[in-house]
This record gives C-alpha cells, sequence and structure tokens, in this order.
C-alpha cells in the first residue's frame, strides 16, 4: 500500500491509504450540505474500486467531478466559475473527464451538457452506482448522463471512503430525499422522495467506525425525524406495508435508541431536524443517554405564521415555540440553532418583526441566515412574486445577523466557569499550540497543548473566556 494526499481541510494534512495498482486520479471537490460531503464518500469508494485514487492536484487529474449544490443562486454562481477554471485546464489535457454530480446536476440536466458544453458527465444524486458505466461513455468520446432519482436507498451497502476528515468525526447517512416540499426548496425535486435505509446496514457502518477509532458519529439526512424503515420503500408508501412490517417498523427515536446503547463510549449526534416531525420521544432518547449529545438544529425559516404558510412549512409560530419549550423542559442543557431565511414573497415589515421576537425567544446559540433568492422550477418561482426589494432583504438580513450575534455571544457567556468534557479534534487554526474540539452543545473551544493529550482524546476543559464563535478554556 501506498499513502496519498487527499484533502487539506483546517490546515491539516490527511492522508488515506490507498492501493498502488490505481494509476487514475480523481479530484473531487463538494458543495452544501453534509450530504454532499457524506455522498462524496460513496462516490470515492465505488471509484476507487475502478482504479482512481484522489488527488488534491488538478494538474494531475485525469477525472473531475464537482459534487454541487443548489439551495441558493450564489452557491450554483460558484460552481460555474469553478467550472470555467476546470476547462481552462482541459484544453492544455484534452483527455481530462469533467462531471457535475448533485443537486445541481438533477436541477440542470442536460443544459450543462447540450447548451453550455461545460461538462462530459452529469450524475444525479441516486446514480453513483452507474458511474463506472457512465465514464465508459465518455472514454468511448460520448457525452454521459443519469439523474433517475430512486425510491428506495441506494448505497445502504458501500462503505464510504473517509475523505480528508480528521479520523475522529464522521458521517453515517439514514435518509435520503424530502417529503415536505417548502415552497422556496428544490431539495424535494433534486433528491427525490423520502426513503430510510436499513436500521442492520446503519449499525454495521457505525460499528466500522467504532473499529477504526472514530469518536463522533453523526445520523445525517435531510430530515432525520423522518426516519422509518419498514422493510423498504418511501415513507409515503407506509400506509401500503404488511401488519408484521408496521408491527416491527423503526422510527428515528428507536434508531438513535440503539444506535447510542450500542457504542455508549461514541458520541452521537444527528441532523437536521423538521419541527413537524420531530416528537417528544426523540426528546427522551436523549436525556437518556449520556453519548448522545446535547444539541439540536432546528431550522425555523420564519417567526410569522402567515410567512411560514406561504412556505408550506408544516408547522405554526405556536406549534414552534411548544416544541423549544419541550426541549427545555426534557433535555434543558440542549443548545438549539436554527436556519432562517430574510425576505420571503410578501414578507411585511411586521413579519420580519415576529422572526426577531422568536429569535429573542429561542435564545439560540447560533443559525445559519441567507437572503431570500429565487429557485427555478420550485413553487414560489411559479407562483409567487419576489417582492421585497433587494435592499430591504439585506437590511433584515443584517438585524437577523447583529441579533444572533448578540444571542451567540450570550450563550457562550453561559458556558464560561464551567468544565466541559471536549473531544479533541485537531490543531487550532490559528495556533498551532492549541488544541479546538468541541463540547456536547456543538460549541467549539480552543484550549493549550498539556500533557499527552491528542487528537481524538476526550478531555475535561475549564471554559475561562469566550467570544460569540469560540470558547477558550484549558485542560483540568
Amino acid at each position: 500500500m501506498e499513502k496519498e494526499i487527499i484533502e487539506e481541510r483546517q490546515g491539516e494534512i490527511i492522508v488515506q491509504e490507498s492501493s498502488a495498482k490505481n494509476m487514475k486520479k480523481l479530484f473531487l471537490e463538494s458543495y452544501g450540505c453534509q450530504m454532499n460531503f457524506s455522498d462524496s464518500e460513496i462516490v470515492a469508494s465505488i471509484l476507487n474500486n475502478e482504479g482512481y485514487n484522489t488527488t488534491t492536484q488538478l494538474e494531475e487529474a485525469d477525472l473531475i467531478l464537482l459534487n454541487t449544490c443548489s439551495i441558493r443562486e450564489k452557491a450554483e454562481q460558484t460552481i460555474r466559475r469553478r467550472l470555467s477554471q476546470f476547462n481552462t485546464i482541459k484544453k492544455r489535457k484534452p483527455n481530462l473527464t469533467i462531471g457535475v454530480l448533485g443537486c445541481m446536476a438533477e436541477r440542470l440536466k442536460t443544459k450543462f451538457l447540450e447548451e453550455e458544453h461545460l461538462v462530459d458527465l452529469v450524475v444525479g444524486p441516486d446514480a453513483y452506482r452507474d458511474l463506472p458505466h457512465l465514464l465508459k461513455d465518455t472514454e468511448d468520446g460520448r457525452n454521459a448522463i443519469n439523474v433517475i432519482l430512486s425510491k428506495e436507498e441506494t448505497y445502504a451497502d458501500i462503505s464510504p471512503i473517509r475523505l480528508g476528515g480528521n479520523g475522529v468525526t464522521a458521517f453515517v447517512s439514514i435518509t435520503r430525499g424530502c417529503d415536505n416540499m417548502c415552497t422556496f426548496c428544490v431539495v424535494p425535486f433534486t433528491r427525490g422522495r423520502e426513503r430510510s435505509r436499513d436500521p442492520h446496514s446503519i449499525l454495521k457502518e457505525c460499528r466500522e467506525l467504532v473499529q477504526n477509532e472514530y469518536k463522533e458519529i453523526t445520523l445525517l439526512g435531510q430530515n432525520v425525524d423522518s426516519y422509518l424503515w419498514y422493510g423498504g420503500g418511501a415513507k409515503k408508501d407506509f400506509d401500503k406495508a404488511t401488519d408484521l412490517q408496521k408491527a416491527t417498523a423503526v422510527n428515528f427515536a428507536q434508531l438513535l435508541d440503539l444506535v447510542a446503547t450500542a457504542y455508549p463510549n461514541t458520541r452521537i449526534r444527528f441532523s437536521t431536524s423538521n419541527p413537524q416531525d420531530m416528537h417528544e420521544e426523540v426528546l427522551h432518547v436523549m436525556a437518556k443517554h449520556e453519548n448522545i449529545c446535547k444539541y439540536i438544529h432546528l431550522p425555523v425559516q420564519s417567526g410569522s405564521t402567515a410567512v411560514l404558510q406561504r412556505m408550506n412549512r408544516q408547522h405554526t409560530r405556536e406549534e414552534y415555540i411548544e416544541l423549544l419549550d419541550k426541549i427545555k423542559r426534557i433535555v434543558p442543557d440542549c443548545a438549539v440553532s436554527h436556519d432562517i431565511i430574510s425576505g420571503f414573497c410578501g414578507e411585511t415589515e411586521e413579519e420580519h418583526e415576529d422572526t426577531l421576537s422568536l429569535m429573542k425567544y429561542a435564545r439560540y446559540d447560533f443559525g445559519y441566515m441567507f437572503a431570500y433568492s429565487e429557485r427555478p422550477g420550485t413553487p414560489a418561482h411559479k407562483k409567487m412574486k419576489d417582492d421585497v426589494p433587494v435592499e430591504v432583504k439585506k437590511r433584515r438580513l443584517t438585524e437577523i445577523i447583529d441579533l444572533q450575534q448578540k444571542l451567540s455571544l450570550e450563550k457562550m457567556q453561559s458556558y464560561t466557569k464551567k468544565v466541559h468534557e471536549v473531544l479533541i479534534e485537531g490543531t487550532s487554526k490559528k495556533k498551532e499550540d492549541q488544541w479546538y474540539g468541541r463540547i456536547s452543545q456543538n460549541a467549539v473551544v480552543v484550549f493549550p497543548k498539556t500533557g499527552n493529550t491528542s487528537t481524538g482524546d476526550f478531555v475535561k476543559v475549564l471554559v475561562t473566556d469566550c467570544t460569540s464563535a469560540t470558547l477558550i478554556g484549558e485542560i483540568v
């Protein structure tokens, strides 16, 4: 076996054992959500079996794949600029193959191939198993495309190659797709309907990670709380299941309990939750297990029920607040983060104020905040007018960000003068003599390297100071 650098992340060079017989080079770049990065690990595993080792050097690549995101217009613009750079390289290397994967591939399909001539290969999120056949087509001089969406979990039996991670934390995909049909979102169209993965295959992948000394596992999906395994098929077809299938079905709370029980010395996280689908049972499982991190990412999008209705979110402001209250009651030390969109279609100043007031009630630890941008093909794009002026969107977004920074600082200050268990994930990006890691509530902490500590260790850290984004402490 030979060592090969596959990615540089957070200032750390990660190496992977790779087969010396693999002579072709794959440059794989990912954008967007955690699911895309998880999918890239599956792609690397599939292509490793086809003779490809991964490289970080563009100039030596035989194959360049870009795993793309369509959630916002800015993301698509970034990807188009990147493809233009790749095509400059292709002028010097005519045999270079360039491909687009993921959500943007699914959304634009043949446009990349037939109109813009930017790529040779277009592959949607459910078609990565077909990559070897599609690459053969490109070798024969034909453009190749497969964007067919599946009704089943597609990759349950594939052991992903862990690309560029820190060797400490890893993602395990448990669901794919989304049935929620929010009017602003392209995900149901690019990733298809919800379907869940066999819990036995999930436990098997977790076991392999634990055996390889990973210390933290994140159960991943567009909507993890919709997880429902009854023997295969989409969640929407559960009503057609047999009585036996229904009696033996596994929901997300049960899966979370299974994983936490099986691996009590491993930290367990999950993402992302949807307010309409998060049940109290999940909170009780979190409270039951010390190794389940006390953190929930709970997108709200708006604090106004009227806006939520226009977004086709299946919860109201009042129901969301009721869920927050349950979290605080059942898991009192739980951190909560959010997604919020400013300036959605028809948003009034009063509705914007509703969002700010909800943020103050929730006291969020942190969040992801964006101004609304139309996504072609979505119901909002087809049926609603994007009528909030850009300058108003920006001003409202600034107010949301400013408030969140204040709230984040308050929450970070609440963690000071306390001892927390921290999983060391690597060396601080700013100081070589400091570690960085995260507490259960997902807050990042930096602290001096002392004693015989190393990456992957759990240590007790006294937090002495903070910024709005980072805790500062020392090992005790």
